[in-house]
């Protein structure tokens, strides 16, 4: 029997991305999910309030698998521009700061959720619609600010 799910599709790529406008400094994380004809299916975006660049990184990659896993992605396909988060996920390079070590976690456990993941480093410049997602939110949040 077909299910109203049966038409999304199961494979994307992820485009993740985490900023902070000083380090630490006021920080927001996003991401992006595309089908594989690179049509937008999904954004989702957070601002953080004050933390550092790499919790920002860390937590778009975090909220961008969260939301692959809720809309049924069974393979995935993760760009990031941190090479650091990159080499971390793969093992290469240990997570050492405590404040990275549950986000850490959180990304392993999500990652063991889905069929297949194929994580990858890509330049700044193929990662722009994670990169203008969180470069709004920080600009929306500056604004509020201000006011």
């Amino acid at each position: 029997m077909a299910t109203l799910f049966d038409h999304l599709p199961t494979e994307a790529t992820l485009f993740a991305d985490g900023g902070s406008r000083g380090n630490p400094g006021p920080a927001a994380s996003g991401a992006v999910l595309v089908d594989p004809q690179g049509q937008l299916l999904d954004e989702v975006g957070r601002y953080l309030g004050t933390a550092t660049n790499n919790v920002a990184e860390w937590t778009a990659l975090c909220i961008g698998l969260e939301r692959a896993k809720e809309r049924g992605i069974r393979r995935l396909a993760v760009r990031l521009d941190s090479e650091l988060v990159v080499k971390q996920m793969r093992g290469e390079y240990r997570v050492k700061h405590a404040d990275l070590q549950p986000l850490h976690r959180r990304a392993q456990t999500l990652v063991r959720s889905f069929e297949h993941v194929d994580i990858k480093h890509v330049p700044r410049k193929q990662n722009a619609l994670a990169d203008r997602l969180v470069n709004d939110i920080l600009d929306q949040e500056a604004s509020a600010s201000a006011s």
